[in-house]
């Protein structure tokens, strides 16, 4: 015998009006809209109300994502649900550098080296981006971005791209 459920979910028609909109929307991810299906599959005050298991199983999640899609919407509304939060240890809330501060970057690594230096070290590029950016980088983020570009500070650029193989152009 199933338990009896303890939240009951009744949406407003504004709320299912709110819900059905963000699921219409080409930019919303793939989480977003899940969490949403599963608040009007629940919702007992508008058709039809899937159990669980059967919410879960036509969205493509488990059964404890849809508990806390639930709990989530007890405890905050459904502001709650439809805002997604970051950690601030995810790859975009640590990044330091955009697409321009990692052109400046190279460009500034393709440069002749500072005189009394054979080549460019990371510590020199970090106190050149100080200098020439706006933003303080790390020698971590700097050395990331040259790898993710293939670019090597040691001289042997030889051109050929390590994640396709080819020569560029």
């Amino acid at each position: 015998m199933a338990r009896p459920k303890s939240y009951h979910i009744l949406l407003s028609d504004d709320e299912l009006k709110k819900l059905k909109s963000i699921i219409r929307k080409n930019g919303t991810s793939k989480t977003l809209r899940s969490r949403c299906q599963v608040l009007i599959d629940l919702d007992e005050s508008h058709g039809k109300v899937l159990t669980h298991e059967q919410s879960a199983r036509s969205n493509g999640i488990c059964k404890a994502t849809v508990t806390n899609i639930v709990k989530l919407y007890h405890t905050g509304g459904i502001d709650a649900v439809i805002t997604i939060k970051r950690s601030i240890n995810s790859d975009n809330a640590r990044r330091k550098l955009d697409g321009r501060g990692e052109a400046k970057l190279i460009e500034i690594a393709c440069s002749p080296a500072p005189e009394g230096h054979s080549r460019w070290t990371l510590r020199l590029l970090e106190e050149e981006a100080k200098i020439v950016l706006d933003t303080p980088v790390g020698k971590n983020a700097i050395g990331r971005a040259l790898k993710k570009t293939g670019f090597s500070l040691t001289g042997t650029n030889t051109g050929v791209s390590p994640k396709k193989g080819m020569q560029n152009s």
